[in-house]
């Protein structure tokens, strides 16, 4: 044991001597590479597993350096190309959500699509969904922004009608033939409706601690995680409305929430410069309450 410490030390002051500033610049850059990863999978099933590999490929590392464990070097430096080579195969949707992030990180706050939605078909949108949070009807509804969803529209029923509240109650009236999916609104129109969207494989629900969100949350989660729509909720079974963007939601909202939350989203023309983004209010949920 002594003789592992000793060697631990000496290696130690071996590197230690030999560190210049690129040096400095190669673990920082390794550093940051490192952290980007984690943060592009932040609130995905993968971020803890790969945090416990990465420890584990560090420790690894330690060990092999050390030379004092031949056959266990050996082993290591035979097996861990497999296992680099594996992980794209283990991670594929959580590393293409994550290029999706970046893909998406360069987009403005307030872009062209933003301005498509006015201020009477948000107005709408929200009387819309307080009455049927009221009657406790389930709804989806999807409000798009500089993301194309064309490949979602194309699973629904092509509508192309001018949003209005009777037009949405009807819609997600129960037992109708278009109530189950989700309605897809692009500026001042519904698209389509009875639309499929991904289910979210996140594990954000799984965190709710009265586990009252079904398929409709899940899938509100799904087209956040792969676009930069905003995707309003009301739960069928208490009512309860729920606004999700890039992978986080609020729930139980009242209408003077609600309001606020979309017309920071998409505020009238002539407030466009002055509203901050609630993007951060997203990015910050997670941590208990009511709010997932």
């Amino acid at each position: 044991m002594p003789d592992f410490v000793n060697s631990l030390i000496a290696n130690l002051f071996f590197i230690l001597e030999r560190l210049n500033w690129l040096s400095l610049f190669d673990i920082l850059l390794v550093t940051a590479i490192i952290f980007i990863i984690l943060l592009l999978l932040r609130g995905t099933q993968a971020e803890v597993l790969l945090r416990g590999i990465l420890l584990l490929i560090a420790l690894v590392g330690i060990l092999i350096s050390l030379e004092i464990l031949p056959a266990f070097s050996w082993l290591m430096r035979t097996t861990l190309p497999a296992l680099l080579l594996a992980i794209p195969v283990i991670f594929a949707p959580e590393i293409r959500h994550g290029l999706e992030r970046l893909g998406r990180a360069g987009v403005g706050r307030y872009g062209d699509s933003e301005k498509w939605h006015t201020h009477d078909s948000i107005n709408h949108i929200i009387s819309a969904v307080v009455r049927l949070a009221e009657r406790q009807h389930g709804a989806l509804i999807i409000l798009q922004r500089q993301n194309s969803l064309n490949e979602y529209v194309s699973t629904g029923v092509r509508l192309d009608a001018q949003v209005t509240p009777e037009l949405l109650l009807q819609i997600f009236y129960p037992n109708t033939p278009l109530h189950d999916g989700a309605v897809i609104i692009k500026g001042q129109h519904i698209i389509a409706a009875a639309c499929v969207l991904p289910l979210s494989a996140s594990g954000v629900l799984e965190k709710s601690p009265d586990r009252q969100m079904g398929l409709r949350h899940r899938a509100a989660l799904g087209i956040s995680e792969v676009s930069d729509a905003v995707a309003v909720v009301v739960s069928e079974e208490t009512g309860d409305i729920s606004v999700v963007h890039g992978g986080r939601m609020l729930r139980r909202l009242d209408a003077n929430r609600l309001i606020n939350i979309l017309n920071t989203f998409f505020p009238p023309e002539e407030r466009l410069g002055r509203f901050r983004s609630i993007t951060n209010l997203f990015k910050n949920l997670g941590r208990g309450g009511e709010d997932y």
